[in-house]
């Protein structure tokens, strides 16, 4: 068939991203310890964030009254994980495989989708704020903007691997099942 018009795909296409993309804005995520996420909950809280919050399991290593940072004063908009701060090699240590290590992390891509469709910004937060705070915003950035990298490479953070390789692959895993088209880096 012979066009008299010439075929530009990208008329069609282009209106279809830019309306979706229409009214979100990029996410903001930011990277906590405990006692400087307890220092902001004494201030001025953000009023437009949600909160992952990853606390040591209950064992040998903490004593009886720890507990995971008590956000219900600021916001109820929170994600809490207990998880351990381990690598790959050591699972077998504490009983885990890949697969068994961080088994809520589906529920975790579905609040990041639903905080970014609703513009909230991300906190990050765990006992230290460097590692699996960090893996988990790693993931974060490098799945909807492609520039993860750049908390690996900050010298204040230690990205846990481990987090970030299950976050990531479960928002590859839920954009797919969602069909959501993620946006260009900004």
């Amino acid at each position: 068939m012979i066009r008299n018009e010439p075929f530009l795909p990208h008329t069609i296409i282009y209106p279809i991203i830019y309306q979706a993309q229409i009214g979100v804005k990029k996410l903001k995520i930011s990277i906590y310890s405990r006692k400087s996420i307890e220092k902001l909950l004494e201030k001025d809280f953000p009023e437009n964030a949600v909160v992952i919050s990853f606390y040591d399991p209950p064992g040998k290593f903490r004593d009886a009254e720890y507990r995971p940072v008590d956000y219900s004063a600021k916001t109820n908009c929170v994600f809490q994980a207990a998880l351990h701060d381990i690598d790959l090699a050591v699972l077998p240590k504490y009983h885990l495989t890949y697969e068994t290590y961080f088994p809520e992390v589906d529920d975790l891509a579905e609040f990041i989708f639903n905080a970014k469709k609703e513009g909230k910004d991300i906190i990050c937060q765990c006992e230290y704020g460097e590692s699996r705070s960090s893996g988990c915003a790693a993931a974060i950035h490098e799945y909807f903007y492609k520039d993860g990298i750049k908390i690996f490479a900050d010298y204040r953070y230690y990205p846990n691997q481990m987090v970030y390789h299950k976050v990531y692959d479960a928002l590859e895993k839920y954009g797919v099942e969602k069909n959501v088209i993620r946006e260009s880096g900004e």
